[in-house]
C-alpha cells in the first residue's frame, strides 16, 4: 500500500531572505513523479508557532497521513539534517522513526539532536505532541536543509529524495 506523506514548509522570516530553501525543495519535489508514496503539500506555513500548528493539525486531521515531514530552512547548516526531538519548556519529544536506520547509506544527511528554539522546534514539538494525545497511527520528522546556492542544489535535492524514497519504504 502506497504511503500518504504530508510534507510541511514555511514562508521566509527575515527580510534579506529571498526564499525559504525548504520550500524551494518541496516546489522541485512537487513538479516530479514519485511512485513510493502519495505526497501531499502544505506549504509556505507563517513563521508563527501557534498559526502553524493550527493550520497543519487541521490538515492532519483532513489527510490522515502516515508521515509527516515539516520542513524548515537552517541558514548556517551546511548539510540536510533531520531532528531527533523537539523541546518545550523542558519536555523533550523524539521522533518514533529510527533515524540511524532511515540515514545509514547516505553520509551527507546528518542527524540533529538540536532543532532550533524556533519556530521549526515548535511546530515539530506541537505534531510530536498531538500525535501522541490523539494516538495517531503517523510518523513525523522534521527535517532542515541548508540555504541553496547553485552548487549544491541537485545534492540537497538528492539527499532530500533519499529521505523520502527510505520514508516510503519504512
Amino acid at each position: 500500500m502506497t504511503k500518504k506523506i504530508l510534507l510541511t514548509s514555511f514562508t521566509t522570516w527575515l527580510p534579506h531572505h529571498k526564499t525559504n530553501s525548504s520550500d524551494d525543495i518541496l516546489e522541485k519535489i512537487s513538479q516530479l513523479n514519485y511512485t513510493f508514496a502519495a505526497l501531499n503539500f502544505l506549504r509556505q506555513l507563517p513563521v508563527n508557532i501557534q498559526l502553524a500548528s493550527n493550520i497543519v493539525m487541521e490538515k492532519v486531521q483532513a489527510l490522515e497521513p502516515d508521515l509527516i515531514v515539516c520542513c524548515g530552512m537552517a541558514e548556517r547548516r551546511q548539510h540536510v539534517s533531520i531532528e531527533s526531538n523537539a523541546t518545550c519548556n523542558g519536555s523533550i519529544l523524539q521522533t518514533n522513526i529510527d533515524l540511524e536506520k532511515l540515514v545509514e547509506e547516505n553520509d551527507r544527511v546528518k542527524i540533529s539532536h538540536d532543532a532550533g528554539k524556533f519556530v521549526c522546534e515548535g511546530l515539530y514539538y506541537s505534531v510530536l505532541e498531538w500525535i501522541i494525545c490523539h494516538q495517531l497511527p503517523a510518523s513525523c520528522i522534521f527535517v532542515h536543509v541548508p540555504m541553496l546556492t547553485e552548487q549544491n542544489f541537485n545534492l540537497v535535492l538528492d539527499d532530500f529524495e533519499f529521505i523520502l524514497q527510505r520514508l516510503g519504504n519504512y
